[in-house]
């Protein structure tokens, strides 16, 4: 059955068929606009780029993290030479064995952010040596016996816990990883603590 339209009529129905496709038309535009709007609203760039700075390194990051590996596996060197004398002071076997516990995570840990950040793990040319014991203190410290390797072990212990200070306050300031200051902030308070602990079991 065919329907036959009056003027009148087929002409509101064009009216109307103009208008929807101006709404749907109007609709896109607001849609689009609006998943703009929503990415900036639920901060996804924001939060990709707030990862990125956390992984970038400056090279006081690098140089901090590369030279505080070294600097942790040597503290963890004398601290099993220590451990290893008979009659060694309690007080000081359980320092030895805190200052493992300690740095040991914390190598694993920078040695992470070297891999992350495509860098190696340094070598000990670019070193400051001035906190480092030396070949002949480790020499002395695994010769002495248990009594006197426990005073020793703590002096040394001081020097190389004022140089990790010192490339610590370095880091925070002139690093600029979030994670790198963190743990400098750390290891100042910490080994701080340790050297004011340290001097008092030397005093007489």
């Amino acid at each position: 059955m065919k329907i036959q339209l009056t003027p009148r009529t087929a002409a509101r129905l064009a009216t109307l068929a103009v208008a929807s496709a101006g709404l749907l038309v109007l609709s896109g535009c607001a849609g689009t606009g609006g998943m703009e709007g929503m990415e900036g609203m639920n901060g996804s760039g924001g939060a990709s780029e707030s990862a990125s700075e956390l992984a970038e390194a400056n090279e006081a990051d690098v140089a901090f993290t590369q030279g505080m590996i070294m600097h942790h596996q040597q503290a963890i060197e004398m601290s099993d030479l220590v451990l290893a004398k008979d009659g060694l002071d309690p007080e000081v076997a359980a320092l030895a064995e805190r200052i493992k516990a300690a740095q040991q995570p914390e190598i694993d840990r920078m040695e992470g952010w070297l891999e992350d950040w495509g860098q190696s793990g340094g070598d000990m040319a670019g070193m400051d040596h001035s906190s480092m014991m030396s070949a002949d203190d480790l020499a002395a410290l695994e010769a002495a016996s248990g009594a006197d390797a426990g005073p020793l072990f703590l002096e040394q212990m001081i020097v190389h816990h004022e140089g990790a200070v010192a490339m610590a306050e370095e880091a925070l300031a002139k690093g600029e990883n979030a994670d790198v200051l963190k743990l400098a902030e750390a290891v100042i308070a910490d080994q701080t603590a340790e050297i004011a602990e340290m001097k008092e079991m030397l005093a007489p």
